[in-house]
């Protein structure tokens, strides 16, 4: 397992870990582990914002205060004046940034790819069985939204062979993984 923001790839200026060392690290472990399955998690278009409009929940990064809510909950609870359709606008040129990274990817690794994500966002939409008005992707809210994702299957020659082996990844998480995690939304 390769954690990317453990080594050099954090990008303390964006919050994140931006998209071309992603693909810098996926093509290493690609050419380093060509027998093995290989998930890449690409950030964008999930919040920091890193392109266009990038502006929305920069104080929240810059402060890094671990007590102040992120800001899909600032706007969940009208603490942040933002429209929906600048928030959708962020969130899609954020997504629009990345993909020449994914695309650069996908041209240097053979086989079989899935491109999809771990979750989708909530941008106003009503969430089930109570019906307010979700922003982000709360914790244990399993909307339509949430949960389809986009499915691409990318064939580029044969599939390669997979060999299984032991796994040497430490189930621990240190302070510092909690701490970014938090930072991006995924725990509190």
């Amino acid at each position: 397992m390769v954690h990317i923001w453990e080594d050099d790839g954090w990008d303390e200026k964006s919050g994140t870990v931006l998209p071309e060392t992603v693909t810098k690290y996926a093509i290493e472990a690609a050419e380093t582990y060509p027998k093995k399955r290989l998930v890449v998690h690409y950030m964008q278009p999930h919040y920091p914002f890193v392109y266009g409009d990038a502006e929305f929940g920069r104080d929240h990064l810059q402060k890094r205060d671990p007590d102040e809510a992120n800001p899909w909950y600032k706007k969940l609870y009208g603490e942040l004046d933002i429209t929906r359709d600048r928030l959708w606008t962020a969130y899609v040129e954020n997504l629009k940034g990345a993909l020449p990274h994914v695309k650069k990817f996908l041209s240097q690794t053979k086989g079989r790819t899935i491109v999809t994500a771990d979750h989708g966002n909530m941008f106003g939409e009503q969430s089930f069985p109570i019906p307010i008005r979700e922003w982000g992707h709360p914790h244990t809210t399993f909307t339509e939204e949430l949960v389809k994702v986009p499915w691409l299957v990318v064939e580029d020659g044969s599939r390669r062979e997979i060999v299984p082996e032991e796994s040497n990844a430490s189930p621990d998480v240190d302070s510092n993984v909690s701490d970014r995690l938090q930072q991006l939304g995924y725990r509190s």
